[in-house]
């Protein structure tokens, strides 16, 4: 081939100051972006209704004899549901809302600084992102519920700043991280010759990220974001070992009132299973349906 047909970045050395990024390979590390709904949607209903069956089966002969009966526990959980619901998985929803958009917005920043050409932006973002992308969900709560103060005060205004505020801190910081590295893995998925044709038509760099780039992330992007947002709303009841009174905290406080009794156990807690997999099952199902109608064919 002569010199006047060579093509850079194929048949000749490319010659650019913008970063030359290669397809991406979501096989190469082995990794899932939506292993967690994958996992959820794959669940039948057989396998769904025989959990249910053998949690529900064991403490049957020891119940049989007691005075408070499994019926009477059924009876009190149909008592308290509507407080649950509205009192406590409404927050759960609520603190999951707030985290997720506080989370997205930091982590598409943290993502576009890794793919920066300077250096040390490009190096910082990395460790911020895999600082918290590996450090334990529980104990970056506990770090920011002792560390943010209760109240801050501005002239003469005090904003108060309640739990659930601060959990919704804490749980942004690892889907920060976390949808750094989607955003990363999603541009570095747009094939090469994208960038070199922009090149060829003296696009600046801001101009590719945002016409070209990354309009084309975005479908890309989408299921694994709900993906993470399945996993942080099962992870909320994190927050009720802070105090924070989401479900879990007041199906403990109803059955305080309740007595007590063991045989009200399966019923609260069951119910906060059911509830939870009832909201997450349709996210897993839409997020599997998403990621076959955007999958890239190549």
């Amino acid at each position: 081939m002569s010199a006047r047909h060579r093509i850079p970045g194929i048949t000749a050395t490319a010659t650019t100051d913008l970063p030359v990024l290669k397809p991406f390979n979501a096989k190469a590390s082995g990794h899932d972006d939506i292993g967690f709904c994958r996992f959820l949607a794959n669940l039948s209903p057989q396998t769904i209704f025989l959990f249910v069956f053998v949690v529900a089966l064991w403490p049957i002969a020891a119940l049989a004899q007691a005075k408070y009966t499994l019926g009477d526990a059924f009876d009190a959980l149909w008592k308290w549901i509507p407080f649950l619901v509205t009192k406590g998985f409404a927050l759960n929803i609520l603190i999951s809302f707030l985290t997720m958009a506080i989370g997205t917005f930091a982590g598409v920043l943290l993502g576009l600084w890794q793919i920066s050409p300077n250096r040390a932006v490009r190096k910082f973002a990395w460790a911020i992102t895999q600082t918290f992308r590996n450090s334990p969900w529980l104990v970056l709560l506990f770090i920011v519920m002792l560390a943010f103060p209760f109240e801050v005060s501005i002239g003469g205004l005090t904003i108060p700043i309640p739990d659930w505020m601060k959990a919704v801190f804490g749980l942004s910081l690892p889907i920060m991280a976390n949808i750094s590295e989607v955003v990363r893995g999603a541009i570095q998925s747009v094939p090469t010759g994208q960038w070199e044709a922009s090149e060829s038509l003296a696009f600046s760099r801001r101009q590719v990220l945002w016409q070209i780039i990354l309009p084309q992330c975005f479908k890309r992007m989408i299921p694994p974001w709900m993906n993470w947002y399945a996993i942080l709303t099962m992870a909320t009841p994190l927050v009720s070992l802070l105090g924070v009174e989401e479900i879990v905290t007041l199906s403990r406080q109803a059955m305080e009132g309740e007595d007590n009794h063991p045989e009200l156990l399966i019923p609260f807690y069951g119910f906060c299973l059911v509830i939870f997999f009832v909201y997450c099952y349709p996210i897993a199902r839409w997020t599997i349906s998403l990621e076959r109608k955007f999958s890239v064919k190549l």
